[in-house]
């Protein structure tokens, strides 16, 4: 149920472009297992499901854990997305104050898991901040899209949905290809769908192996550069924006690209007040759910 209830707040954050649900599972405390976990799905699992049947199989690869962590993504994108979305456009700059809030925390949070500052950590932390800061800020891209484009999209965005601090959904928003995914759910375009699930499959099979070897070999400078990465992302959850760019589809304004502007310089009612609290809030959330893992670890 405990780890449902992380898919849960995994699956809310990947809605959003801009928070990144390996964010998410890292401050609950499972990103290591979900990484390890996806890592074990590989031949030898089919050769312990064919000698020694379903059960070891599905216990090698950590599928109880697996299991419920999917349950819980699934019910929030079918529970919450509409919730989300829907307040992403009444109450953006509430929304994105309590997401600053958690973020924020959030970096504080793996920060603190580097047991050594050295002047390379410090590099790498540096690095991965201004990497994810010039990734939000890339204007969209109109590529050509065929299924070849829509597997590697698949690929990149899982990737950037387990790497703290990168939305998947950014992502695809980047490349041009959120659109035509959209599209793709909306009108039951299956084959699309293959091509984008297949990709998913590829690029989190394979990403996940770089990860665990970066982990098990480079922590202190994986930590830092993935704390960079948050870093860098706070730019594209910062609840006052100007619009740059933007296109009108199907009725609707969609925003291509914008900047981070200060509250008084915001066009609008900037709602600081409740902005805070909010932002409070999150911070807040992050904090505590810290203190229960220390009390858990003890």
């Amino acid at each position: 149920m405990i780890i449902s209830l992380k898919g849960v707040a995994m699956g809310a954050a990947d809605v959003v472009p801009g928070v990144s649900g390996g964010t998410i599972a890292f401050v609950s405390g499972i990103y290591e297992e979900l990484i390890n976990s996806i890592n074990q799905i590989n031949f030898k699992t089919l050769k312990i499901l064919k000698n020694e049947g379903i059960a070891a199989a599905w216990k090698s690869i950590n599928g109880n854990f697996l299991l419920a962590l999917v349950v819980g993504i699934f019910i929030s994108v079918i529970s919450l997305a509409k919730v989300i979305r829907h307040l992403m456009e009444t109450q953006p700059i509430l929304l994105w104050s309590f997401f600053f809030g958690l973020v924020l925390a959030s970096v504080i949070y793996i920060a603190k898991q580097i047991t050594q500052w050295r002047l390379m950590t410090i590099v790498m932390l540096i690095t991965g901040a201004i990497i994810a800061y010039f990734i939000t800020i890339i204007p969209p891209q109109n590529l050509e899209i065929s299924n070849g484009f829509i597997f590697l999209a698949g690929a990149l965005a899982i990737c950037a949905m387990i790497l703290p601090g990168i939305s998947g959904s950014f992502i695809l928003l980047l490349i041009g290809a959120y659109k035509p995914v959209l599209d793709a759910i909306h009108y039951k375009d299956f084959k699309t769908l293959l091509f984008l699930i297949l990709g998913a499959i590829v690029g989190l099979l394979t990403f996940s192996r770089v990860l665990k070897w970066l982990f098990d070999h480079y922590q202190n400078l994986t930590l830092a550069t993935l704390t960079g990465f948050i870093i860098g992302s706070l730019n594209k959850i910062w609840p006052w924006k100007k619009v740059l760019q933007s296109e009108i589809i199907e009725g609707k304004t969609k925003v291509l690209q914008e900047k981070s502007v200060l509250p008084f310089a915001y066009e609008g009612d900037s709602q600081i007040i409740y902005a805070l609290l909010l932002f409070a809030i999150g911070f807040g959330v992050i904090m505590i759910l810290e203190k229960l893992a220390v009390k858990k670890t003890d």
